[in-house]
Parts: structure tokens; C-alpha cells; sequence
């Protein structure tokens, strides 16, 4: 039996990113490279690949973004999961979070002003398409036009293993590690000689009868 519950924002989990961004004169205290802690961040389209992020009008980082139309997305490792939530609930427009976290803001190749976490496993750099003002939030749809990743994450045939990355995803409140996998996008219908490839081997319990 399931209790009905009034219309609240309840898809869960999402994935956690820290969304880099700086303002056109970065050398400025209020236009410093920021950091902004979201969980409400998506993918869009794939022809051309298009993300979107959602974020307060109140927040130091929307006006960055508007200024420059560029941001980063920065995914979340288990190491930078306390620096992750430090970055959601303080504000950039009262501190400098990249030195206050030993965090490096370094240049996107595909971005003019906007840097990446030179810590983060992964960095995806947008350029802004469009802003749709829903509410609460402004969502920032921006076009993809290049990914930076850590060369730890390749294997040897150059094939990005996120695996590696142990990630962390976010679920009403409380910050999780990705757990066991489960299968893979076919897996249903999969042949048994694919699922031996693909799906890691079961562990068998050991007994205790000697």
C-alpha cells in the first residue's frame, strides 16, 4: 500500500557536481573563480551533447554564469565528498573556496573564463544555450564542447573506466558511494557469453563446516 504525499521533489538519487565558474575579471574578488555545489544537474541531448544545471537567482555563481555563459561541470569522487558539501553551503561571494578547500583552478582548453577542478576526476565544459526561469531555479541548458579526464580513469585500450573514479551520488539529504554493479545497459536481454564479459564474477559464501 503506498501513503499519497503532496508534490515535492522526490526523484532520487542524482548525481552530485561541483559546477566551476569565474566572472570576466577573475582577478576581482567578486569575480574570482567559484565553485557551486548541485544536485539537480542532468543530461539534456546527445546530438549535440547538452546538459543542464539549476540554480537560485540568490546564488553567487548564477550571476558568474550569465556573465560569462560558461561553467564546468565537475564530477565528485569520494575524496572531494566533504569539499562537495562545503562548497553548497557556503557562499563564494564571502570567501575564496578554492583556497579555502586546497582545491586548483586551472584553464578549460574549450573555455574562456570559466576553469575546471584540476582535483576532480572528470570535468565537462559548457557553453550556455539557454536559461529557462521555472521558479525557484533558473535551469542553464548549455551545449557540451569538451570533457577533461583525469588519465588515471583510461585503460589501455583508451576507454574511460568511471568505475575507477568511485563516485558519489546524492539521495533526499545524504551523500552515498555507488555501490555494486548491477548489470549494464542490455543486460536483460544479454547473451550468456556477453554477461560472462561483461558482469563481474559472483563471490561464493565460504562455509563453515570444516
Amino acid at each position: 500500500m503506498k501513503i499519497e504525499m503532496p508534490p515535492s521533489t522526490m526523484l532520487n538519487p542524482v548525481p552530485v557536481v561541483m559546477v566551476s565558474c569565474a566572472g570576466k575579471e577573475p582577478m576581482k574578488i567578486g569575480k574570482r573563480p567559484n565553485i557551486i555545489t548541485c544536485a539537480w544537474a542532468g543530461t539534456v541531448n546527445s546530438e549535440p551533447p547538452m546538459v543542464s544545471v539549476s540554480i537560485r537567482k540568490s546564488r553567487h555563481s548564477h550571476d558568474l554564469i550569465c556573465e560569462t555563459q560558461e561553467f564546468v561541470i565537475n564530477l565528485v569522487s569520494e575524496e572531494l565528498a566533504k569539499a562537495c558539501d562545503y562548497c553548497g553551503v557556503r557562499s563564494g561571494a564571502n570567501e575564496d573556496k578554492f583556497d579555502k578547500l586546497d582545491l586548483h583552478a586551472v584553464p578549460s582548453p574549450h573555455l574562456e573564463f570559466a576553469p575546471m577542478i584540476e582535483e576532480a576526476p572528470l570535468s565537462i565544459s559548457c557553453k550556455l544555450k539557454d536559461i529557462l526561469e521555472l521558479g525557484s531555479h533558473d535551469m542553464f541548458l548549455a551545449e557540451v564542447v569538451g570533457v577533461s579526464v583525469d588519465e588515471k580513469l583510461l585503460n589501455n585500450k583508451g576507454k574511460i573506466c568511471l568505475e575507477k573514479a568511485h563516485l558519489v551520488t546524492y539521495c533526499h539529504g545524504d551523500y552515498y558511494s555507488i555501490g555494486k554493479v548491477l548489470g549494464f545497459f542490455g543486460y536483460s536481454v544479454a547473451s550468456k557469453e556477453a554477461l560472462r564479459r561483461r558482469m563481474p564474477p559472483k563471490k561464493t559464501k565460504k562455509s563453515n563446516k570444516k
